[in-house]
């Protein structure tokens, strides 16, 4: 068989709403080979750990099992991607390359080289939006061309440019003929007759403890998962609200989070979106309008990719136009690797670490506690280490979406211009979100018989207490890394004088910021992306009016 189409899977693991799958399929007398490629880089296997690694693999067995009962199989092959698509054009006369746009420019040498392989052999590219529910060069080009500053201006120009597409119909693969490698490719490259396991490609388990595995890749868990949350959904728009787990997340309850799913594209983001907006209509039957509040931490997404996808310094201070050079200390001593490990003294960002580890996964509360006390909060320590440690182990850690999360929690972008003096108190609003400490137990058991009282400030509790529960501080649990009060005063004293500072200053000579004049100034350099207002911080670091209180003081 000559000619044909391949699908490069790379992001966009399903079959559902999938418009490059549609056009690879489309000649239905020409082959077809869906194919994945474990390049060192796709799909965030440059840094990975074990449930990362875990999860996208099972995504990838997840196709390979669909696409069996059609006759073919997804083939998984290490190599580089030029090699191998070129290697198919030589042995079959390949005519099409179809995928998915990765918008973010972490992927665009990759992708060049590519199409420029694909122009020298005259095999045609063809890119399909889908990981996003706008283009993000769309929106760049409606705000005049630049990202828009703010969330609120961002919301505003994909007003102008309209409702993002609607899925795809489901592909029909019966008749769809699959095409079948020869030997001479086995020999070439390693091509994987099975899907492979972590440990084939190199990564083994650390910390993590597969008895606490309660994430699963793939879109036949990704849709199931998809219709328990839209059932959820359903409730909370009946009782007249939005965003079920915002006020009262539920840290010990089984997984409903479609964030992973999201990240690796097992479910079709233009799916949630409209099932969501779809929902909202038919329960209140037109009379309310759906607003961006229902679908928000979608929309942060889309927000985040636009003002990363020309910025190839977005994941790092130096040479990053939108991130203020506030001056982190370097780590001292093991202080940096306490907090990597769940050793900080801290009970509630203790926990968070290790279930980090453990399951890959942290709640977005917690992720700003945990980021807010590596950084401006209480360690002083640069966002970059705690994003780094995010994309390897954080199971929906995405490149543009997490490092915009720390730039915003640690103050460096996003957030208000250093006006955020609050930060989440690691004692207070544990206490907060989880009265019982029942968090605290289940991932951190040293703690396990130390009485309620004393489970976030363990360090309080009387000598014979803690000999009672078989904990004694400084022995079977750490002390604190810091004194907490005296460290966020400190920091909040940092962050006051730099913003005294910063008026009137160059910050790498690339863009200038004038403390109460930003508005003045847009014409002049990009300022500072700060919210647009209150509203705003409190949705994002997930603040209702019951546990503001936990924040700032201890």
């Amino acid at each position: 068989m000559l000619g044909g189409s391949v699908l490069w899977f790379r992001h966009g693991l399903r079959l559902h709403d999938n418009p490059s799958l549609h056009d690879a399929i489309e000649d239905r007398s020409a082959p077809f080979f869906p194919i994945f490629i474990f390049d060192g880089e796709t799909a965030g296997t440059k840094l990975v750990g074990y449930n990362r690694m875990r999860y996208l693999l099972e995504a990838l067995d997840d196709l390979d099992t669909q696409f069996k009962k059609h006759g073919g199989r997804l083939f998984m092959i290490k190599g580089k991607p030029t090699d191998i698509i070129r290697r198919l054009w030589e042995e079959f006369g390949i005519r099409k390359l179809c995928f998915e746009q990765d918008c973010e420019p972490v992927w665009r040498a990759r992708d060049d080289s590519v199409k420029a392989a694909c122009r020298e052999i005259g095999v045609t590219c063809r890119e399909h939006v889908s990981h996003t529910l706008w283009e993000p060069g769309t929106v760049i080009r409606a705000n005049g061309g630049i990202p828009p500053l703010t969330y609120q201006m961002f919301l505003h120009t994909v007003a102008t440019i309209g409702d993002p597409p609607r899925p795809v119909p489901n592909p029909e693969l019966c008749g769809v003929q699959f095409g079948f490698l020869p030997e001479c490719f086995h020999e070439e490259f390693t091509v994987f007759d099975k899907t492979p396991k972590p440990e084939d490609l190199g990564v083994f388990l650390e910390n993590e403890d597969i008895r606490m595995i309660r994430w699963v890749g793939g879109e036949t868990t990704a849709l199931k998962q998809m219709e328990q949350r839209l059932a959820v959904e359903y409730q909370t728009f009946c009782r007249g609200s939005y965003l079920p787990t915002h006020g009262n997340p539920d840290l010990l309850g089984p997984p409903i989070s479609l964030s992973p799913a999201l990240r690796f594209g097992c479910l079709s983001v233009r799916r949630f979106y409209w099932s969501v907006q779809d929902l909202f209509h038919k329960v209140h039957q037109g009379r309310l309008a759906a607003t961006h509040f229902i679908t928000g931490q979608l929309i942060w997404r889309e927000y985040f990719y636009t003002m990363s996808v020309n910025n190839p310094n977005y994941g790092q201070m130096a040479g990053n136009p939108i991130c203020l050079d506030i001056p982190w200390k370097n780590p001292e001593g093991d202080e940096l690797q306490r907090w990597i490990e769940g050793r900080t003294g801290f009970p509630f960002v203790d926990a968070a670490m290790r279930q980090l580890r453990t399951e890959g996964w942290l709640h977005h509360a917690v992720r700003n506690t945990v980021a807010s006390f590596l950084t401006r909060g209480t360690l002083w320590l640069s966002w970059e280490h705690g994003l780094n440690h995010f994309l390897k182990y954080l199971l929906d850690a995405d490149w543009s979406v997490c490092a915009g999360n720390w730039m915003w929690v640690s103050s460096s972008a996003f957030e208000a211009l250093l006006d955020s003096g609050d930060c989440a108190c690691p004692v207070r609003l544990g206490q907060r979100l989880d009265p019982s400490g029942e968090y605290v137990r289940r991932y951190v058991s040293e703690l396990g018989r130390m009485p309620v009282q004393y489970i976030y400030e363990p360090w309080k509790a009387p000598i014979d207490v803690q000999e009672r529960a078989d904990c004694v501080i400084g022995k079977n649990y750490p002390a604190p890394v810091v004194n907490h009060l005296v460290a966020a005063q400190k920091n909040r004293n940092a962050m006051n004088k730099l913003k005294r500072s910063i008026h009137g200053r160059l910050q790498r000579d690339k863009w200038l910021m004038i403390v109460g004049e930003l508005r003045n100034i847009l014409q002049k350099a990009p300022p500072h992306c700060c919210p647009s207002s209150e509203e705003e911080i409190r949705q994002f670091m997930w603040l209702n009016e019951e546990n503001q209180h936990a924040h700032n003081t201890a």
